[in-house]
């Protein structure tokens, strides 16, 4: 088996979008010293995601290479509510 080398040239990403057959979603979760996004990412599903955190160019890059959809406040709540759901039993009952 061989290995791949470490210095060589690493291909472009294509969009996760084409190369899934998937739409792309991110759902922006905060900001960071007025430099970085707070985000999550997910590919065909809203609810599996995974945070990411990148600089405001990276993230309009990565947003357009992804052909991301963004959520808006209603899916965001409904988002929120199912996790809650899953976190505690029952939406809005706390430890």
């Amino acid at each position: 088996m061989k290995l791949a080398n470490p210095s060589a040239p690493r291909a472009m990403p294509g969009s996760a979008t084409r190369l899934t057959g998937q739409p792309c979603f991110v759902r922006v979760t905060g900001t960071l010293e007025d430099r970085f996004v707070e985000f999550e990412f997910a590919i065909g599903d809203p609810e599996l995601s995974v945070e990411l955190v990148m600089q405001f160019e990276q993230f309009r890059e990565f947003c357009a290479t992804h052909e991301v959809t963004h959520l808006g406040a209603e899916a965001c709540a409904r988002l929120d509510y199912e996790r809650m759901k899953w976190r505690y039993g029952a939406p809005g009952i706390a430890d």
